[in-house]
């Protein structure tokens, strides 16, 4: 699964850059995004692939923070650009005259950066809490990666007002992006017949949503959540699967260029 995905990211993101077909603002912000999703799967699956593999399962302070630094900037990365994403089709949709110059190759790319920068700044804060706490022995995470609320478990202070910001920080983000998507795609869904073009877009998010809102939108350093693994598996390893699958089976244009590339290289 994980060859797997990394395989299929990176053909998409090689498709948009050799294919001129697909130098489109669509394709160019899908590109990123399968970049993101590249960067997100690598940050937790290989340390959890090398855990089973040898049953070394101990990790650094230093890389348990930089993993939850990457993870939550990058999780917070990809929010910001479905939120662009879905704005690409509201305007191309509902607003056909004014897409090739708001969103043009340039504002695009801008976009698409935006995104990036704004998840890895929004992360910055909560690292930098998490940093500071002191730990108590044993220094066991209950999670196969340094997730949010086993690190904050671990700590021997008060940790309420570092909760709470997280919490802020974390609506903010999260329900921020959501409602831009919602709202983009409450104006496309009265061009009934446009609809369906933004199937594959609206299928990624109801996956991706459906698990960090229950992981994420709720209190988790006093209770014990036993679904927490599970559904941390799924957003973490199955969605980033799933993702380059839907994307491509729905879109003709991402299949013939496939096509066309194997064609080149047979």
């Amino acid at each position: 699964m994980y060859i797997f995905t990394i395989s299929a990211h990176f053909m998409i993101v090689t498709l948009v850059a050799v294919d001129h077909h697909l130098h489109k603002p669509m394709y160019i912000l899908l590109a990123n995004f399968s970049m993101l999703q590249v960067l997100y799967t690598n940050v937790t699956v290989p340390k959890m692939l090398n855990a089973l593999l040898t049953q070394h399962k101990e990790i650094s302070l230093s890389s348990c923070l930089a993993q939850f630094y990457f993870l939550f900037g990058f999780g917070a990365a990809e929010n910001c650009l479905l939120a662009v994403m879905a704005y690409d089709r509201y305007v191309a949709i509902c607003r056909p005259l004014h897409y090739p110059t708001q969103m043009s190759g340039q504002n695009s790319l801008k976009l698409a950066f935006g995104a990036w920068v704004g998840g890895l700044l929004a992360a910055f804060p909560p690292a930098v809490w998490i940093s500071t706490l002191r730990f108590c022995f044993p220094n066991f995470i209950d999670h196969f990666f340094c997730d949010y609320a086993p690190l904050v478990k671990l700590s021997c202070e008060d940790t309420s007002e570092g909760e709470f910001a997280f919490m802020v920080m974390s609506w903010s983000v999260i329900l921020g992006c959501f409602f831009l998507i919602m709202l983009s795609y409450t104006f496309i869904v009265c061009q009934k017949k446009a609809f369906i073009t933004c199937a594959s877009h609206l299928a990624v998010v109801a996956i991706y949503y459906g698990t960090v809102i229950f992981m994420y939108i709720r209190p988790t350093s006093h209770i014990r959540f036993t679904m927490d693994k599970v559904v941390s598996v799924f957003y973490c390893v199955v969605t980033p699967l799933l993702n380059p699958i839907i994307y491509c089976l729905r879109n003709q244009e991402v299949k013939v260029a496939f096509m066309k590339t194997l064609q080149m290289l047979l």
